[in-house]
């Protein structure tokens, strides 16, 4: 039986130590998702300002996935 990222085009196995790198990158992403929840919880902060920031956070977080996964094809 295939493991699932190989029924999946474009993705490739990693190796242990991207593993570790990719598990690090989404222990960082969800940490800041958690301070920029806590920071939306604060009236006094500028709450458009939060939204951007958590937009470009996101963003980054997905090009440094994507840095580390290399997928192939174009989506």
């Amino acid at each position: 039986m295939k493991d699932q990222h190989e029924k999946i085009k474009g993705y490739r196995d990693l190796s242990p130590s991207e593993i570790e790198l990719m598990n690090t990158c989404k222990d960082m992403a969800e940490t800041m998702a958690e301070a920029i929840a806590e920071m939306k919880t604060v009236p006094t902060l500028d709450q458009q300002d939060i939204s951007i920031a958590k937009y470009h956070f996101q963003t980054g977080f997905m090009w440094l996935i994507r840095a580390i996964a290399q997928p192939t094809t174009f989506g």
